[in-house]
């Protein structure tokens, strides 16, 4: 079995661009980070308009919390949603059900070594919404 060398998340474009300006933490509900360890690839993965990987960076570290408002303090103008957009995106994960079983965590993964593609590479395989393992 192949060894997994990273992660790629679907990042719609206008927020995807950030991490290219300064941004340099992801955040969302805790999906595909059982086998993530700081050192591994993050891909991002443009979604919606001019969709393929665009980006790459190297995971510095990954921290949870039950709620992602405390991410939002912890991180501030690092975290590539604002507080509107973080609380719109809470509001939507609600909206599809996320929230009614089991309380599911948040995660932050900090990024460094940031770079940028020279365009967009398509993938071989589906990006699902939750993420996908690079192996």
């Amino acid at each position: 079995m192949p060894e997994i060398e990273g992660v790629a998340f679907p990042i719609p474009k206008q927020f995807a661009q950030r991490f290219f300006e300064g941004r340099d933490v992801f955040v969302k509900p805790a999906t595909v980070f059982k086998e993530l360890k700081p050192g591994m690839k993050f891909v991002i993965y443009q979604s919606h308009e001019d969709t393929g990987f665009v980006g790459e960076a190297k995971i510095k570290a990954i921290s949870f919390a039950d709620d992602p408002m405390e991410l939002l303090e912890k991180y501030r103008e690092r975290l590539f949603l604002d507080e509107k957009e973080l609380k719109e995106y809470v509001k939507s994960q609600e909206r599809w059900g996320r929230r009614k079983a089991k309380k599911k965590k948040w995660m932050a993964i900090e990024l460094e070594e940031i770079k940028r593609y020279e365009k967009p590479v398509k993938p071989k395989r589906f990006v699902t919404a939750g993420g996908c393992y690079l192996k």
